[in-house]
């Protein structure tokens, strides 16, 4: 009787052990089968994101109303093959609506440059749209120009992006998407950081970071105009309501007016910018960050203009928009 119960339980035993090695068998195929399942949707969308990417009209639909594209303000000087090169990829952005090039050389834009451009933008954009340009003309050489008002500007929406860099137009639909959910705000590809300086052992003293300092803490506390959008209001507000001893300043050490349009817009919303991950492709190598003392002079403006403000307005963040669809896991 007792062997027969033994026997019983090693039986039960034995069924028991088999049972649960059959349910990891099957848990371990399952979870095998997902993985591949899942690696092969990443290459098929890694795939497809490579063909948009490179044929740059990228599914978006594109609204009839202009107020909900948006417009290209581009900061040149004297480099005509760059900008020639910057309008041609940015005319074919689906939801542009205008480009107005600041122009502040002493001689206006030549006709042979005007019929050149002209016919890039026609040629290059797409779905039939109709793609406005316009060349602001200024007297004086200035760098506060790329933030005075635009008259006649349709859209609130303004990219402003210097004729150097180019993303794609993927990655400017996505940051416009974006900056649609927080209008108010400066969003952009190119972010800086700013932070106490404790070797002066004053509170109220200030460093600029670069990209480095960004990548190392990563926080950011600015987004530079040379590829940001934002809206059209603060043209008005830079230029009629922003301390002029700034302006004045910006004039003076023809630097630092990125810095002054992070200054006022997070003056007026209390919020700091939002960082959108992009591929930036630099075309020129002659700006102004090229320089030597650099980030001495940039942080000189930080504490000029806190100064000038009576505090430190800019707002520091570790949140960066990123494009799900480019990316295997989110």
């Amino acid at each position: 009787m007792r062997g027969s119960c033994w026997l019983n339980r090693r039986t039960e035993q034995r069924f028991r052990l088999h049972a649960i090695s059959a349910v990891k068998s099957v848990k371990i195929k399952i979870l095998f089968c997902s993985c591949v399942a899942l690696t092969l949707l990443a290459f098929s969308t890694s795939a497809s994101t490579f063909v948009l990417w490179n044929n740059q009209t990228p599914p978006i639909r594109r609204f009839p109303d202009s107020r909900k594209g948006y417009s290209i303000v581009m900061n040149t000087w004297k480099r005509y093959d760059l900008l020639k090169q910057s309008i041609k990829h940015y005319s074919s952005c689906p939801r542009l609506e205008s480009i107005h090039i600041v122009w502040s050389e002493p001689n206006p834009p030549s006709d042979i440059l005007l019929k050149f451009l002209r016919h890039v933008v026609k040629t290059k954009s797409i779905d039939g749209q109709h793609v406005k340009l316009k060349f602001d003309v200024n007297k004086e050489d200035s760098l506060n120009n790329r933030f005075k008002e635009i008259k006649d500007l349709e859209t609130d929406a303004v990219f402003s992006i210097d004729d150097d860099v180019i993303f794609p137009c993927s990655s400017v639909e996505f940051a416009f998407d974006v900056w649609q959910s927080a209008p108010d705000t400066m969003v952009g590809f190119v972010p800086r950081v700013h932070w106490m300086d404790s070797l002066k052992g004053d509170g109220n003293k200030f460093r600029y970071g670069g990209w480095w300092s960004v990548w190392w803490t990563g926080t950011y506390s600015m987004v530079l105009s040379k590829a940001a959008f934002f809206h059209k209001k603060y043209f008005i507000l830079y230029t009629n309501e922003m301390p002029a001893s700034i302006r004045e300043y910006v004039i003076k050490n023809r630097n630092c007016e990125d810095i002054a349009m992070s200054f006022l817009v997070a003056n007026a919303t209390g919020a700091p910018p939002i960082w959108v991950k992009g591929k930036i492709f630099e075309i020129g190598s002659t700006g102004i960050s090229s320089l030597g003392g650099h980030t001495e002079r940039r942080t000189e403006c930080v504490n000029r203009f806190a100064a000038v403000y009576g505090r430190m307005p800019l707002v520091s963040t570790s949140v960066k928009a990123v494009d799900s669809r480019n990316i295997w896991f989110w």
